[in-house]
């Protein structure tokens, strides 16, 4: 009887386990499919409302990790002081780490710390950008290599390159004493990898405006003027766009 008793109460333990576990995946199924409506409007702090719970009940979720990452740097775009936007940007990043070391052979993973480091990097001081740029690479060639059509892995690098290119010999000779050399590259490397993104992508508005932006710093004024007014053409599909077209509208300004 005592044997019988046992089975009953571990077959009912089973059972219990297994009801829970379906719960938990319910629940974090739900959670994730209402944060992703927000993510779609763009509604960063909404989103994060049903996310945050979601990782509670799912931790090894890569791709819930990822979009928190992707809710952290749309905070962070909207911060105004640059303390907060770090804090933000660092937050971000250990969600984007966390989802690449939980999916190492998911391209969007990968590329998630390539983002984040994209965005801190303009307010780290200038021993973490050189680590940054680093990891933004590897983040890119790890993409890459796992999903060749990876249009934001591309449109990264491009902006990577033009980023390199764009460093005077006198500061890449400080920069290479201070925090060891930095990677040699061209504007023509970058034009290469901008092409790749809108080849594959063609309706987003950033891969235009990079790629005028690397023919500003060619002296290609034309090309410019023609990829510039593309790209604020377009309408606005995400958070990036509009402080992107900014950019546009002033270099056109400028080119005249």
């Amino acid at each position: 009887m005592n044997t019988l008793r046992f089975v009953r109460i571990g077959l009912l333990a089973g059972v219990l386990f297994l009801f829970i576990g379906m719960m938990r995946a319910e629940t974090a199924a739900a959670l994730l499919a209402k944060g992703d409506v927000f993510d779609k409007q763009l509604k960063a702090a909404e989103a994060l409302e049903s996310y945050l719970p979601a990782e509670k009940f799912d931790p090894k979720n890569a791709q819930l990790m990822v979009r928190i990452a992707r809710q952290y740097r749309h905070l962070m775009s909207d911060a105004s002081d640059k303390n907060e936007k770090l804090r933000l940007g660092r937050l971000s990043l250990d969600y984007a780490q966390r989802a690449a070391t939980l999916a190492p052979n998911d391209s969007e993973a990968q590329l998630s710390p390539a983002i984040s480091y994209g965005k801190m990097a303009p307010f780290l001081p200038s021993k973490e950008q050189a680590n940054a740029s680093s990891q933004i690479k590897q983040s890119v060639d790890r993409a890459l290599q796992l999903d060749p059509r990876n249009d934001t892995a591309w449109y990264i690098l491009g902006r990577w390159n033009r980023v390199l290119a764009d460093i005077n010999p006198l500061k890449r000779l400080l920069a290479g004493v201070l925090y060891g050399s930095l990677p040699v590259t061209t504007y023509d490397a970058a034009e290469k990898c901008v092409l790749k993104a809108i080849a594959i992508n063609p309706n987003r508005p950033i891969h235009y405006i990079e790629l005028g932006r690397i023919y500003v710093a060619m002296g290609r004024k034309d090309d410019a003027r023609k990829f510039l007014l593309k790209g604020t053409s377009m309408p606005n599909r995400e958070k990036d766009d509009p402080e992107m077209k900014e950019i546009a509208r002033d270099l056109l300004k400028k080119l005249g």
